[in-house]
């Protein structure tokens, strides 16, 4: 498959790697950085997305899209863990639930730029989950990118969050999967936001409190991803 991530916001807080431990399989191991675990909130707008031997498709190739995630690594590879994955496209929820094994649930999300006095563009990005099947959860916020474009640097926290080059996720059988996927280095900005309402992951029975996000910001990646493979 092939997709386009675009006006990706990165944030992430950090958690009690104890609470985040039993909310994984057995089989999944708990990475952290430094000894502290974290869980990141990932609004963005998906683009282009189709088997690469076919064109876009309406209604399927263009959604906004909202990831709440945390890393793992298995066999000594790191991934990213997702523990829900909202969309608006009810066809693309379903096909991914079903290829990938992933928790796609449906939501109402609005996405719109517009400028604040003169401080530039912000997204405003409002998500609300709609799936009947899923926990309630509801993301406002305004963000935009700030400063330069850089790389992250190894050995870095913003490195370790954000170069992961696989997935990892479990059929209602049980069985492990890794999904490998491949982009460019992250092009990152630092970033700001405002967030009006974020209960992402209350229905994980963890409370963010007070506690102000690390920020990143990517225009735009372009991404391959391959089918699954069992662990």
């Amino acid at each position: 498959m092939r997709m386009t991530w675009i006006d990706l916001l990165f944030m992430h807080y950090q958690v009690d790697a104890n609470l985040l431990e039993g909310l994984l399989p057995n089989s999944v191991k708990l990475d952290t950085f430094e000894g502290q675990a974290w869980i990141g909130i990932v609004p963005f707008r998906m683009a282009n997305v189709a088997p690469r031997w076919m064109p876009e498709l309406p209604l399927v190739s263009r959604f906004p899209e909202l990831n709440v995630r945390t890393y793992v690594t298995i066999d000594g590879k790191p991934g990213v863990w997702f523990f829900s994955l909202d969309a608006t496209s009810k066809i693309a929820v379903r096909t991914a639930r079903w290829l990938f094994h992933l928790n796609y649930v449906d939501a109402s999300i609005q996405l719109k730029k517009t400028p604040r006095q003169s401080s530039g563009k912000w997204i405003h990005y409002h998500c609300i989950r709609t799936d009947p099947t899923a926990p309630p959860a509801e993301l406002n916020c305004e963000y935009r990118p700030m400063g330069d474009w850089y790389f992250a640097k190894p050995d870095t926290l913003v490195h370790w969050l954000t170069a992961r080059y696989c997935l990892y996720t479990t059929s209602p059988q049980g069985q492990l999967f890794r999904g490998e996927i491949n982009h460019q280095p992250w092009r990152l900005r630092d970033a700001q936001a405002i967030v009006h309402d974020n209960t992402m992951t209350e229905g994980l029975g963890l409370e963010l409190g007070e506690q102000k996000p690390l920020l990143h910001f990517s225009k735009e990646t372009k991404v391959v991803a391959w089918s699954l493979d069992k662990v």
